[in-house]
């Protein structure tokens, strides 16, 4: 059935078509993909010949059409044009029939014409203290025009800028729109001129020009509103008054300044021990008087005054002052009295003013504009003590019996307290131990031979030494020493200063320590005391690389050609052979060409830093296994029954919208565990690690989604396992700088070589990289 355009459903109105013979019903299963479903396909909107879209459901607005034939949107207008609303700017004069000045008001509107179903609305802004209603003129609606073509409604084409619309009986004028509502109707070419200017409203010039020419009237002091607006707001100033008579000092007050109410408070600041542990209020919160002559007498002052009192007894007459003559005007401090230096008369004491606190400034910053708030000094008694300070007392000299702790904690308070331990430092630092191989330092020859294991313990910074047992030497293994704190040698023992212990920084390969009368020489270290060494190189200055760069590159700077012949013995055009190929050699050559040169100016722990930054070794390739380290992953996502892989996808889509193939690897990271899939911290790392890469080091997403597409493997038989250590074994590498690079190393001491021109000598070649032994007196 075909319906006519804009016409209710009755009958009459709905033609039947006489070429259509066929009469399908609506196909509702359908099979997506292999999987039946049921479909909610709508079907397309019949298009009348003359291209007019039809729509049975929703007749179209009587507007004008703005398209070609068959070039419209096949949608229906509240499809096509929902929520797009064209705005515009307008005005009406409204007529004012009291005020002789202005015989009209201008009103500014805000016109909104709704493009899916032709409706208008018209919204004015609220202004504040306006005293008229404004906010919704005319609710949304389709609007009429007026006669005699009042059976239609306002179109779009009726509405534009620097035109007069009439909207029930009211004239609104448009003088400008919004850049969508210019843009939408230039496309659809209808010309929108340029914005003009809105009419003055006269009313308003008026009221500007009544202020100007009024004076300004003094300023009204209201009680209430002064309340409101500095309540809890209190100017505090520091100051004293001096009563050092033969039983007084020099009292220290606080005077409170309250913003509120103009109101004084005056507080007195107990010093410790002065014996004055009371109330602490010098003067109750109240208004304060300038000038103060005494107390008055009952009935000295009063009120009223009377004049002519005549007679007595009961017949008395007498006249009220009616101008008040006797009564004496009383002046209040205010805060513009209130000033570093003022003398306050605070009822016969005399109060100075020595400071103010920082909110205090910044108001009279703000108010006043004064910048100098040079604080007074107080006066002081000479017999005053001064206060006790802590820090400065003398302990009695240590005596021997427990820890130099405990007897310090005797003397500081009658009630022993056990020493307070850095329980912080405790936790930060547990199981943080430094452990050094060392060899004993001794005139007897076994002694020399035995081997130590000296561990500090940085949570209480205790040591504790060990013996590693040998055989055949006649010496047991074991504990040598047992944990505790080791007095730094060179201190008296009985003093009143506290004893200096041993602290990580003495701790260095090379080093020699005295413990208990034993002398110990560090030769070594393990893995993880060098690398906790190097990654704080502002506690160990044998591991802060820059600064032993800078020693060697001083020492060197004269006699670097000796150096580079020293480490290599076949140098000539060694910063060409540099270029082409990377030279090795061996801990022994650097350390041997460093202590020849420099001497006791070099550590041992300083060269070994040195060797391992500059290592030439590199760990051994990752030993994971790509098929197994899948298997895993796939046996989690069943486990788990995670089915997020079209997501994942999507979701990777909308982070990379340019469908770029690689992505860093913290992004791809944070993806993974964003999306919650059931793999541990370790499996992630590890599936990761087996991903292809690019130059970059950036993984590719597709291999990724190939890699935990459970659809594409026919499934395996993966046991669970412990992902952090059986799948993918991660052995520290910790045989490093036993080689070194010999050309970083001297690019990061950025030295002129200086090498005259030798004759060669042959030497062993491994592909690209020769390994050179160490060599003593060979020069170039």
């Amino acid at each position: 059935m075909l319906r006519i355009p804009g016409m209710p459903l009755l009958p009459g109105t709905l033609f039947r078509e006489v070429n259509k013979v066929y009469y399908p019903k609506s196909q509702t299963l359908l099979n997506f993909r292999g999987i039946p479903m049921l479909s909610d396909r709508q079907n397309s909107m019949p298009v009348d010949p003359a291209g007019v879209v039809v729509d049975i459901s929703c007749p179209p607005a009587n507007a004008h059409a703005l398209y070609p034939p068959r070039t419209g949107p096949h949608l229906p207008p509240w499809l096509a044009y929902d929520k797009k609303v064209l705005s515009f700017k307008a005005y009406f004069k409204q007529t004012l029939q009291e005020n002789f000045h202005a015989p009209y008001m201008v009103r500014h509107v805000k016109l909104y014409y709704y493009l899916e179903d032709g409706t208008v609305e018209i919204h004015e802004p609220k202004v504040k203290n306006s005293g008229i209603v404004q906010g919704c003129v005319l609710h949304r609606q389709r609007v009429p025009k007026p006669p005699p073509c009042d059976n239609e409604f306002l179109a779009i084409t009726d509405l534009n800028v620097d035109t007069t619309v009439q909207i029930f009986d009211r004239f609104y004028h448009i003088y400008d729109c919004d850049p969508f509502t210019r843009t939408f109707l230039n496309k659809r070419g209808i010309v929108v001129p340029d914005p003009v200017m809105a009419a003055v409203d006269p009313s308003e010039a008026v009221r500007n020009r009544v202020p100007a020419r009024a004076s300004n009237p003094p300023e009204k002091k209201h009680p209430f509103a002064q309340f409101l607006k500095y309540d809890r707001q209190v100017l505090k100033f520091q100051a004293y008054w001096d009563d050092r008579t033969d039983m007084g000092d020099v009292r220290k007050l606080e005077v409170c300044y309250y913003l509120a109410d103009d109101t004084i408070e005056v507080k007195e600041a107990h010093i410790r021990n002065s014996g004055r542990d009371g109330p602490s209020v010098f003067l109750k919160r109240g208004k304060l008087q300038r000038e103060f002559d005494g107390m008055q007498l009952p009935g000295q002052q009063t009120p009223q005054t009377l004049l002519n009192v005549l007679g007595s007894n009961r017949n008395v007459r007498y006249c009220i002052d009616p101008l008040n003559i006797g009564n004496k005007e009383i002046l209040y401090y205010n805060q513009r009295d209130l000033q570093i230096g003022t003398v306050l008369n605070v009822y016969g004491r005399s109060v100075v003013i020595t400071d103010m606190d920082p909110f205090t400034r910044q108001y009279y910053r703000d108010n006043y504009g004064i910048e100098q708030f040079t604080p007074l000094p107080m006066p002081t008694r000479s017999d005053v003590c001064k206060p006790y300070d802590k820090s400065g007392r003398m302990l009695p000299p240590y005596n021997g019996w427990g820890t130099y702790e405990d007897s310090a904690g005797n003397c500081m308070s009658i009630v022993i307290k056990r020493p307070k331990t850095d329980f912080r430092k405790f936790i930060k630092f547990d199981r943080y131990v430094l452990r050094f191989g060392a060899k004993m330092l001794s005139t007897i020859r076994e002694n020399c031979e035995r081997i130590f294991v000296i561990s500090y313990y940085m949570s209480d910074d205790t040591m504790q030494v060990q013996e590693v047992a040998v055989r055949n030497s006649g010496f047991l293994g074991g504990v040598f020493m047992k944990r505790t704190r080791v007095l730094m040698p060179g201190q008296e023992k009985f003093t009143c200063k506290q004893p200096q212990y041993y602290r990580p920084c003495n701790f260095y390969i090379g080093g020699t320590m005295s413990i208990k009368d034993f002398l110990f020489h560090l030769v070594s270290a393990d893995e993880f005391t060098l690398m906790y060494m190097e990654h704080h190189p502002d506690q160990f200055t044998h591991c802060n690389l820059d600064l032993i760069l800078e020693k060697v590159r001083k020492s060197l700077e004269p006699r670097m050609s000796q150096f580079v012949s020293s480490c290599v013995p076949d140098c000539q055009d060694l910063e060409k052979k540099l270029e082409k190929r990377t030279v090795f050699i061996s801990f022994e050559s650097l350390k041997g060409a460093l202590v020849a040169l420099m001497g006791n100016q070099i550590s041992d722990h300083e060269i070994v830093t040195l060797c391992r930054r500059f290592s030439g070794e590199q760990a051994a390739p990752n030993a994971c296994e790509r098929e197994k380290v899948r298997a895993s992953a796939h046996l989690e996502i069943k486990r788990a029954l995670w089915n997020g892989r079209d997501e994942l996808m999507e979701h990777f889509h909308h982070i990379n919208p340019t469908n770029k193939p690689f992505l860093s690897e913290s992004l791809v990271r944070s993806t993974l565990r964003g999306f919650r899939m059931p793999f541990t911290l370790e499996l992630i790392d590890t599936i990761l690690s087996v991903l292809n890469r690019n130059d970059c080091d950036e993984i590719e997403v597709c291999d990724l989604m190939n890699f935990i597409d459970i659809s594409c493997s026919k499934g395996c038989d993966m046991p669970p396992i412990n992902y952090a250590f059986e799948l993918c074994p991660k052995l520290p590498f910790q045989n490093k700088g036993r080689v070194v690079d010999f050309g970083c190393l001297l690019k990061a001491l950025n030295l002129p070589l200086n090498l005259p021109a030798t004759n060669t000598q042959p030497t062993k070649m491994i592909g690209d990289t020769r390994i050179l032994p160490p060599s003593g007196d060979a020069e170039c």
